[in-house]
């Protein structure tokens, strides 16, 4: 063909992008496209907002890093503003385009406007969709994608078994772009999103694109030699090097899970082979489950009962769940992690856990709002991921929890000296370990000794813990 139009979405990279290599191998010339749709940005209907200050800007360096890398190639990446199936049709016609080639992926409001723009376009343009965003391609599943086990451990154990995973594909060497106006890249601000500034505790200062993503791995894997002692570290609070710290470049499509598979293979072969190197893998495994499982239940996981239906007394208290999303509780192991959240975009996947299960079993309020505000905040947002384990801490999804996290006795285990808690409340910071976990506990004398007052300096606890977990 001559002419095709190469849609970007969440796939910002040049590299082991099926989209991208289909489209250059078949047409002469490519357009590739990115479209500020509108209904990306602005509020949910949960009050919180689609896209938050850290993602905004996360992806708008990933656009720049994906415009310049085109540019090497001797094209350039196009963006619009507006709805998709009007954008992407205009341009069609425009310089005459024979296809539209677009990455593919389940959630729903990104398959409603790929229908959309399917629909809009003329009668004799095809829309070639390529799947991309997971380890093994939908495609090579051992069953039909409606048929897969619901439950994590047997459907893993039948994909290793009878699947394997694709080579990655290497970048074009040549992309050959129309001579159209190419438009500007829009700032955080220019898209009414008020830019975050990073907090100099973060563990990593995430920077977008897929040059940056290829740096981490680099950096992580060979120069840090961190991929020996991965499952055995994953579970660490601080630091950058205590997990791999891949998922907002993979959530954006950065960097793929394949070509990370090819990078765990070769270090394997070079290196070492043991559990921990395996470890990483079947992470990649569990975002590539809760891919599937979308494709299979869709909007299903949006329900307050989830896919399983259940039925819960959900509560909407709006001021408890402030107190949660701002890190009050007076919980300190949840204050912790969620002022980490809002001040960097980014928390451990322990704190993820424990977040969710205070929200949820402490204080029984809708597991939704909490995903809801996760998908504002997190820098490693993905749909899939964030709305399929909010389910399954909730017991409303898959291998769903039938026990909740004791915040406590995960503080003491997995902060057990309380550097995180100390890190992210300075407020506690002068205490011993079992009072910055448990404050509390002191005395009016004790307090008074450490310079602190309980209600004051620091909030007393919301809600009695230790009763309500008697209760569960």
């Amino acid at each position: 063909m001559d002419t095709a139009v190469v849609w970007f979405r969440d796939d910002l990279r040049v590299t082991d992008n099926p989209t991208l290599a289909d489209a250059v191998n078949q047409a002469t010339k490519v357009l590739p496209i990115y479209v500020y749709d509108p209904r990306r940005y602005g509020q949910t209907q949960y009050g919180t907002q689609k896209i938050g200050g850290f993602r905004a800007q996360f992806r708008h360096e990933s656009l720049s890093d994906l415009r310049n890398s085109l540019q090497d190639l001797g094209g350039d990446l196009f963006v619009r503003s507006g709805h998709v199936e009007d954008v992407i049709p205009k341009l069609v016609r425009e310089v005459d385009a024979d296809a539209v080639f677009a990455q593919t992926k389940p959630a729903t409001e990104e398959l409603e406007r790929e229908h959309l723009v399917r629909e809009s376009l003329p009668s004799d343009v095809s829309l070639k969709r390529r799947w991309t965003h997971t380890l093994y391609h939908i495609n090579d599943l051992p069953e039909e994608y409606h048929n897969i086990n619901d439950t994590f451990t047997p459907w893993r154990k039948t994909v290793e078994q009878q699947s394997s995973v694709r080579d990655s594909i290497p970048a074009p060497k040549v992309v050959n772009t129309p001579r159209i106006d190419s438009g500007d890249l829009q700032s955080p601000t220019e898209l009414d999103i008020e830019p975050q500034k990073i907090d100099n505790r973060t563990v990593l200062e995430f920077t977008g694109g897929e040059t940056a993503a290829k740096r981490r791995l680099d950096k992580y894997f060979w120069e840090g030699d961190h991929l020996r002692e991965y499952k055995q570290t994953r579970n660490g609070m601080l630091g950058a090097n205590y997990s791999s710290k891949f998922s907002p470049w993979l959530a954006a499509g950065c960097i793929s899970p394949r070509w990370i598979h090819g990078e765990i293979e070769k270090y394997e072969n070079q290196r070492v082979s043991n559990e921990d190197t395996y470890w990483l893998v079947f992470e990649l495994l569990w975002r590539d489950f809760f891919q599937f499982q979308f494709v299979k239940h869709g909007a299903d996981f949006f329900m307050p009962g989830g896919i399983r239906n259940v039925d819960k007394p959900w509560k909407q208290d709006k001021q408890q769940f402030t107190q949660w999303k701002n890190g009050e509780t007076g919980i300190p192991f949840i204050d912790a992690n969620m002022r980490e959240l809002n001040q960097t975009g980014y928390m451990s996947n322990r704190g993820r856990q424990n977040v969710a299960s205070f929200l949820v079993d402490g204080l029984q309020i809708d597991w939704r709002w909490g995903a809801a505000y996760f998908e504002e905040q997190l820098v490693d947002y993905d749909v899939a991921s964030n709305w399929g384990n909010w389910a399954y801490q909730a017991g409303v999804g898959n291998d769903s929890r039938d026990n909740y996290f004791n915040v406590l006795t995960q503080a003491e285990r997995y902060d057990s000296d309380a550097e995180h808690i100390k890190t992210w409340i300075p407020e506690l910071s002068e205490l011993p370990a079992e009072y910055a976990h448990r404050p509390w506990d002191m005395t009016k004398e004790q307090q008074v000794t450490h310079n602190i007052e309980l209600g004051i300096d620091y909030p007393r606890p919301m809600i009695d813990l230790e009763e309500r977990y008697r209760s569960i």
